[in-house]
């Protein structure tokens, strides 16, 4: 059995953020099962994407990898992995397709960033660094939109 990570406070918020993600992986499986029409899940994809995605890679390109630096190869994996999701969710040509490697390479980056990185970032970084991070994270969060204002729950 896996025992629950510990995670600093400070990376709480983004660790919620995730867990969002892994909800909507769950919304695709969810919404391919159910057999619903591609473009209803496309739709709140790209949604989710826009609102939420977008501005949490750029709170940890900004604010959280700097900790470790761009050439730590936890982090030159992670920048790695943004930018093939972000090519994921700006290719239109077919649709189905890339919506299951949504699913697939979202998930599997989640994992990565809680199990691996995250765990580096808390373990290595001083504890002042994580408090300004605190700061700087709650100030950042508070414009972006609810993941429960969407109306279509193809899920359900």
């Amino acid at each position: 059995m896996n025992t629950p990570i510990k995670r600093h406070a400070s990376l709480k918020p983004l660790s919620h953020d995730h867990h969002h993600g892994l909800l909507l992986c769950w919304k695709i499986r969810t919404g391919y099962r159910k057999n619903v029409e591609i473009n209803r899940i496309k739709l709140y994809a790209d949604w989710f994407y826009k609102n939420h995605l977008l501005p949490h890679f750029e709170i940890e390109e900004k604010y959280v990898f700097p900790i470790l630096g761009n050439e730590h190869e936890l982090v030159k994996r992670a920048l790695s992995e943004h930018r093939k999701l972000r090519r994921l969710f700006e290719d239109f040509e077919q649709v189905s397709k890339t919506l299951g490697m949504i699913e697939e390479k979202l998930e599997a980056h989640i994992r990565f960033e809680e199990r691996f990185l995250f765990n580096e970032i808390q373990n290595t970084a001083p504890p002042k660094v994580l408090e300004e991070m605190m700061a700087i994270h709650s100030g950042l969060n508070s414009g972006t939109r609810s993941v429960e204002e969407w109306e279509d729950e193809f899920w359900k």
